[in-house]
């Protein structure tokens, strides 16, 4: 049995412990899901166990032919390559082998009756056969076909952020490591794509970790979760769900033992106070038990909630409005005659295919992008906030704190109470010491985590989140989701994130691509389950409409001889299939004294099939016609 052991890892950054002293076991079949909130050392950990980096001291023990798979957040390729070269990227023969046959197969599609190409196709497809590489090609293809890429000839640089994680995430997966590595897969990808995502995990033979933010994928697919939380390390069995249920038991123990130890404690502290001097070896013992209860108190540390309940200006009756809104992109249809109307308290959701203009259509609603055609009309209500996917720039010389205060100094809450931007920091999961932190110092997690906080304290009556699950932790989310549940203002959200989705939105945009956009008025499950209905419709009302259109079988009458055509026929079927035989025999004749003209072979191999299937409907129809020739 393949296991990895990790022995008492310690990796601080700066001066914050990211964790200290952790152990653990990762066995074969382990589905693990690594949660924390951003800034714990999620990230930071995988790339400890993927070798990609060491700490102040600790060990990782596995076998010698262990093998690791790791998908970072951002993927980079050489951006020269095209997706099938990226794809086999490895020093493996059979990676290698593939990679030269894709190129040796682009060049005979440009330049086929080059000979140099055409031996280079040759000595590539002998390669392929020794290394039985065939196989791993068409799986490639097939996982990258599932994850939406469907050119393996485009260039890496032609390629979105997203495209370039599905196909590092590809690249991960045929490799089929002893243990895969996954920090945020899901981001980029569609709800067919993350189901299939699942899928493959579920019948994965080796062993995985996954950082995600998606509690439905977590649910899916894990069976043990490990969570990060002050420097360590809390193992539990089972799934998400199951994890939520375990860590509350767990903390309303370490409760219970805390008041305990707090009560010992001021007994011990007035024993102490009485002035008993050490007089024997029990007296000195129980001053030991004391100092060592001493440091021992205040040991269950509990992650501060994320209070975000915002005073908020009075939003009019009027926030949006479109009006045979028109749009395309670089000859890609965005909006097409799109009629929107927003009203206070709306809480929209937009999803759909990627690539179809969801973030443009924000882009709009937030006035940074003008329609073709169309009215697009704004309230003068509104106070309206946008928390785009790529933060505002900001400057890493600069000091969290001094961040904030350019855009409050203090914050009025929904009951009237002024909050300092230091309280609200910490509010938001940022302990005291780190609110003079440089901002380049922080990690990606908590730039976003900060980015929305200060987006948050302006009081705007109007928000726009695209893709807020991608980068934002689950605590973060579950606290976000609470916010807007009390959240007097609108609410336009961009995402993928089922669970989220189904927690703070009633209305749905779909986006189909093309300019088709669908809405549907209520949850993304319901959606989902409806559409599924529907395709089971009409596949019954197929069934049943083909059923229908198949004519009644006419009486059956026995047929004992040859019509007159049929006697025509068969005088000349004999010659005919031998003729078909001679042209296949001359045809493949032809085919061997070609050489390496790898064009004229294949013009020669398609007149051979051709003719292949015209001899076997000749044999056929031989057959039927004997069996009444006698009569």
């Amino acid at each position: 049995m393949k296991e990895l052991r990790v022995d008492n890892i310690t990796k601080t950054y700066g001066e914050k412990v990211l964790f200290d002293d952790l152990s653990f076991m990762i066995h074969e079949q382990d589905r693990i899901g690594l949660i924390g909130v951003n800034g714990t050392g999620k990230s930071s950990l995988l790339k400890m166990i993927a070798e990609k980096d060491s700490g102040e001291k600790g060990s990782i023990q596995k076998p010698q032919d262990y093998r690791v798979g790791y998908l970072t957040q951002e993927t980079e390729f050489d951006e020269t390559m095209t997706v099938a070269q990226a794809v086999f990227t490895g020093e493996s023969p059979v990676f290698q082998a593939v990679r030269d046959y894709e190129m040796a197969l682009l060049d005979l599609a440009t330049d086929g009756s080059n000979p140099k190409v055409q031996q280079a196709y040759t000595q590539a497809e002998e390669k392929m056969n020794k290394e039985d590489g065939w196989l791993l090609d068409t799986n490639a293809k097939a996982i990258l076909n599932r994850l939406g890429i469907s050119d393996v000839t485009k260039l890496i640089k032609e390629l979105s952020g997203g495209q370039k994680k599905r196909v590092g995430l590809a690249q991960i997966l045929i490799q089929e490591p002893d243990l895969l590595l996954l920090d945020e897969p899901t981001n980029h990808l569609d709800y067919q794509a993350i189901n299939w995502l699942a899928g493959f995990l579920k019948q994965y033979k080796g062993a995985f970790v996954v950082i995600t933010h998606d509690r439905y994928f977590l649910d899916q697919v894990t069976n043990r979760i490990f969570e990060l939380s002050f420097g360590k390390l809390y193992e539990y069995e089972g799934n998400y769900q199951s994890y939520i249920a375990a860590k509350a038991e767990r903390e309303e123990r370490e409760k219970t033992q805390e008041h305990k130890r707090k009560q010992m404690y001021k007994q011990e502290l007035a024993w102490m106070r009485a002035g008993v001097q050490a007089r024997g070896t029990k007296q000195q013992a129980r001053i030991d038990r004391f100092h060592d209860l001493e440091k021992n108190l205040n040991q269950v540390k509990e992650q501060d909630s994320v209070e975000l309940s915002f005073g908020m200006q009075r939003l009019g009756k009027k926030v949006m409005m479109m009006e045979k809104g028109q749009l395309s992109i670089a000859d890609q249809l965005i909006l097409d005659q799109f009629e929107l109307l927003v009203q206070a308290s709306d809480r929209i959701g937009i999803t759909g295919k990627n690539g179809s203009g969801k973030t443009t259509l924000l882009n709009v609603l937030a006035g940074r992008k003008e329609l073709d055609q169309g009215v697009y009309e704004i309230g003068e209500t509104v106070k309206l906030a946008y928390y785009t996917q790529q933060n505002e720039e900001m400057d890493p010389n600069q000091r969290m704190i001094a961040y904030l205060q350019e855009a409050a100094e203090e914050v009025t809450t929904a009951s009237g109470e002024k909050i300092s931007v230091t309280e609200m920091l910490e509010r938001f999961l940022f302990p005291r010491f780190m609110h003079g932190t440089l901002i380049g110092k922080l990690s990606g997690g908590e730039k976003r985590r900060l980015y929305l906080l200060k987006l948050l304290i302006g009081n705007p009556n109007v928000l726009l989140l695209d893709e807020p699950t991608n980068d934002l932790d689950i605590d973060t989310l579950t606290v976000l989701e609470d916010y807007l549940g009390q959240f007097a203002g609108t609410v336009i959200a961009v995402s993928h994130d089922r669970y989220f989705l189904d927690k703070t939105m009633d209305k749905l945009l779909i986006f189909k691509g093309d300019g088709v956009i669908e809405p549907y008025l209520g949850s993304i499950t319901d959606y989902l389950a409806d559409k599924e209905q529907e395709e089971e419709a009409v596949k019954v009302t197929k069934v049943s409409k083909a059923v229908e259109e198949v004519p009644s079988a006419p009486k059956e009458t026995v047929k004992t001889k040859l019509t007159y055509m049929e006697k025509k026929e068969w005088a000349t079927i004999e010659d005919e299939i031998s003729q078909l035989e001679q042209q296949i025999e001359e045809l493949t004749e032809g085919m061997n004294g070609q050489g390496s003209d790898f064009v004229k072979l294949q013009e020669l191999q398609d007149a051979v099939s051709q003719t292949e299937k015209q001899l076997e409907e000749k044999m056929d129809r031989w057959e039927y016609l004997s069996q009444f020739a006698d009569e």
